[in-house]
């Protein structure tokens, strides 16, 4: 049942109640499983829905089968070593890492609604190819492209390993990979520009989660809200955004010059709106699915600061992604739109969950629908999320 906005409004103060009253990145005691960024309930539901025939879900379901990444003739690409310089330039196995890992993830949620244990193997496959060769990324975007792929990793890895019961015999080697390849990579953060870190550190909590690894998720969780408040702006802040204190922005020509030479903060600017909406999508991107893995593990953090910063960060985006006129005073005028497929997850979990209007929101989310993959670390969001009650 959809909360109306004062139940919300008390939800949420409850909640960030609730959640002071312990620390503020503590992991779960025991972690839940399926959990990253998706729930058995959330897939149980999708499943049901596409069963059914049921809409945007079926729709959903078809453009996900008839993508590549479904195709049940891909042969895995794996290399020792991934080579990704800035923009991917030189690609030494950066694209074939990062789709492999989302063919990974969509051959799991096609077992798991099917039950055709094909897509299982799959699956096992794609994973099995890379945790017997990979050694390490290099270059300048080897953080990047470690967070990008690494998203995608446990969450097919979660479905299989907990749904699947036709065993799966190099699961060690993968978690090998995931400990020793992938988290040191990441786990350190990035003073790059904020998607960066945020998406190694949706990288390094969904790896600590299939892991258990309390420690990673404690550390890769507090630099993801010391990141998250750094990258959208709430009027609640002051007259200039938080900064993550190891850049040393002890300036306001600092601040201004790190976001894109932006000097009038609103609420719901993000620190990459005035480079472009494509990579702003790509942090709120991040926030959301940190966010509902966390709620997964048992801590929601849409009650807190990280909610609110992600409905304002979503609002003011789509508002200008929608048509709205961009004024004089905001990026010089000229914004670059692309936000990509990304609104699915925060949506679901602050209107549809906490009943909090969203205009701007739903407009682009009803349109965009089904929301496909970004070909990076999105991937079929209408499917998993939309209108989930889970």
């Amino acid at each position: 049942m959809r909360r109306t906005p004062l139940l919300a409004l008390a939800t949420a103060l409850l909640l960030g109640g609730a959640l002071a009253q312990q620390p503020a990145t503590a992991a779960p005691a025991t972690f839940a499983h399926p959990g990253v960024t998706v729930s058995r309930g959330q897939l149980d539901f999708a499943r049901g829905q596409v069963l059914a025939g049921a809409q945007p879900w079926k729709g959903a379901w078809d453009q996900m089968m008839a993508s590549k990444y479904a195709d049940p003739n891909r042969a895995p690409k794996p290399r020792a070593v991934v080579e990704c310089g800035s923009y991917s330039n030189p690609n030494h196995g950066c694209t074939d890492e990062r789709e492999d890992a989302v063919a990974a993830y969509t051959n799991a949620l096609a077992w798991y609604v099917t039950k055709d244990a094909r897509y299982a193997q799959k699956a096992i496959q794609l994973m099995d190819a890379w945790s017997a060769v990979l050694q390490d990324h290099t270059n300048s975007n080897a953080p990047l492209q470690t967070g990008w792929a690494g998203s995608s990793w446990p969450k097919a890895a979660e479905i299989i390993k907990y749904t699947y019961g036709g065993g799966w015999a190099n699961e060690a080697r993968f978690r090998t990979m995931l400990r020793t390849v992938y988290l040191p990579e990441i786990i350190n953060g990035s003073h790059s520009n904020g998607n960066w870190e945020l998406s190694m550190m949706e990288a390094a909590i969904g790896i600590s989660v299939f892991l258990e690894d309390r420690t990673s998720y404690d550390k890769a969780m507090a630099k993801f809200r010391t990141r998250t408040a750094a990258y959208v702006y709430l009027e609640s802040d002051g007259a200039l955004p938080k900064t993550v204190p190891s850049q040393n922005l002890d300036t306001r020509d600092k601040i201004v010059k790190y976001w894109q030479g932006q000097s009038t903060f609103v609420t719901g600017l993000t620190q990459e709106t005035c480079r472009d909406f494509t990579h702003t999508g790509y942090g709120i991107s991040a926030i959301s699915h940190i966010a509902e893995t966390s709620r997964i593990q048992g801590q929601d953090l849409y009650g807190t600061d990280v909610g609110e910063r992600l409905r304002h960060a979503l609002g003011f985006q789509a508002k200008y992604e929608n048509g709205t006129a961009v004024p004089s005073w905001l990026c010089d005028g000229t914004l670059k739109p692309g936000l990509g497929p990304i609104t699915e997850v925060g949506y679901n979990a602050l209107h549809n969950r906490l009943g909090i209007a969203m205009t701007n929101t739903e407009a682009l989310t009803r349109r965009s629908r089904p929301a496909g993959s970004n070909n990076l670390f999105v991937a079929w969001e209408t499917l998993t999320h939309g209108d989930n009650p889970n």
